[in-house]
């Protein structure tokens, strides 16, 4: 197989066999980050202290908590059908949050250092019989030795962002030769099934986004209680999963809102929660006072700013509030998922750059669900009207919702494309328990 291989997979495949014994440099350099967790290193070079489990093993891969979160309903189903399941990332936030949102039965390991050796080892112990890729975390080694061992592989949830499609079109060789290991890929929209297809997939279905279909996020009721507790009366904004460039202009807009809402609490969950520090410094320069979580601080009335910057606790914070910024749209990272924030009543506005949900921003900005501000007068305008008016809140609300349910459906298509995969994994559970 390796001869029939684009040069530049045989390149690579050489040098990152070659960059092996680096790996203990790398994953300390990683560990002084925060960026691994010391006691599971192993697993970055394939190895495990877990035991594969009998029967049937799922094995579905997510680059971090977007696509790992996406998969949850997925994985709920698949449990259903008594099937064990091994879910990897390779992200310290991810893992926390299988931990905290999955149940116990639930396999997690961070997926392998993409070197052959580490590979093999990954995939001798595990021994999966049917791997699920979500979106587009597309690791060469990890690709080419799973189709080697005959292991049935579906890409499921795929994109393919309007940035990635030109590069991967200049290596079409490359990126052909991974999609083309795959048995089927189940995109989001047509436009990323076109794009699929173009490079190389197969087999292409629109299945459309599990995302649509996600849960809405738990929140501890007990927590919840006290925060509502300490802000009665207050009015509130939240900005959901910020990024660097965007907390700026969310402080400059609370002081303008200030002006019509004095008591206004702005509460600010950073994307990253290891940047909180960093927040707080930024809010208390600006003459602000700022309260973090993570130091078990509550936002009191002498607070301005709060900084939620824990895991898992997004749930908590958008039944806080009935208005929603969601960020990585003012800056050019491509908007974050709003579905949850939909699912539990939140009126949303966001900023132009949407591109990581497009097709969604879209089908809700259409609808009156979602508000679009460009510049930051624009977003103290949408957020000052939904402050103001309740009616309009429950307008954007209500739109948003009819819309994600509209969209919705995904999940059930891609069970339905699974089928027969499902049904073979069904007759080897059968067979190993006669």
């Amino acid at each position: 197989m390796a001869s029939s291989l684009p040069m530049t997979l045989r390149v690579y495949q050489r040098l990152s066999a070659a960059a092996a014994p680096l790996a203990p440099a790398l994953i300390k350099r990683r560990l002084r980050q925060g960026k691994e967790d010391p006691e599971r290193v192993g697993e970055r070079r394939g190895m495990s202290g877990d035991a594969r489990p009998n029967g049937p093993l799922v094995w579905i891969h997510g680059a971090s908590v977007g696509e790992v979160l996406a998969a949850a309903a997925l994985i709920e189903r698949l449990r259903a059908l008594n099937v064990r399941i091994l879910v990897t990332s390779g992200t310290v936030t991810s893992a926390a949050i299988v931990a905290k949102r999955f149940p116990a039965d639930i396999i997690h390991q961070y997926v392998p250092y993409d070197s052959p050796r580490y590979v093999a080892r990954f995939l001798d112990h595990w021994r999966p019989s049917l791997a699920l890729f979500i979106e587009s975390d597309l690791w060469p080694n990890l690709i080419l030795s799973s189709a080697a061992r005959r292991l049935p592989m579906v890409l499921i949830n795929g994109r393919m962002s309007h940035r990635s499609f030109p590069r991967w079109r200049r290596v079409s060789g490359t990126i052909s030769a991974l999609l083309s290991r795959f048995d089927v890929c189940l995109a989001q929209s047509r436009v990323d099934a076109e794009r699929f297809a173009a490079l190389g997939s197969r087999n292409v279905v629109v299945t459309g986004n599990l995302k649509l279909d996600v849960p809405a996020p738990p929140a501890d009721l007990a927590r919840l209680e006290r925060l509502t507790s300490v802000t009665r009366g207050r009015p509130i904004v939240v900005a959901a999963s910020t990024h660097p460039g965007e907390e700026e202009i969310l402080l400059e807009t609370h002081r303008a809102l200030v002006g019509f809402f004095p008591s206004l609490l702005t509460v600010i969950v950073p994307r990253h929660p290891g940047r909180g520090e960093t927040i707080a410094r930024m809010i208390a320069a600006s003459g602000l006072h700022a309260g973090l979580r993570s130091r078990e601080e509550l936002p009191t009335a002498a607070i301005d700013v709060y900084v939620a910057d824990t895991m898992g606790e997004l749930g908590l914070f958008y039944r806080l509030s009935p208005v929603v910024f969601m960020g990585g749209s003012l800056v050019e990272h491509g908007g974050q998922n709003p579905i949850e924030a939909v699912k539990l009543g939140a009126a949303i506005v966001h900023g132009p750059h949407v591109f990581n949900f497009n097709d969604v921003y879209e089908a809700l900005d259409g609808a009156g669900g979602t508000k679009q501000a460009d510049t930051q007068e624009a977003l103290v305008k949408q957020l000052g009207r939904l402050l103001a008016d309740p009616a309009a809140r429950d307008l954007s609300v209500a739109a948003a919702e009819r819309v994600v349910s509209q969209l919705g459906g995904a999940l059930e298509r891609t069970l339905a494309a699974l089928e027969p995969y499902l049904l073979q994994l069904r007759l080897e559970k059968g067979a190993a328990d006669a």
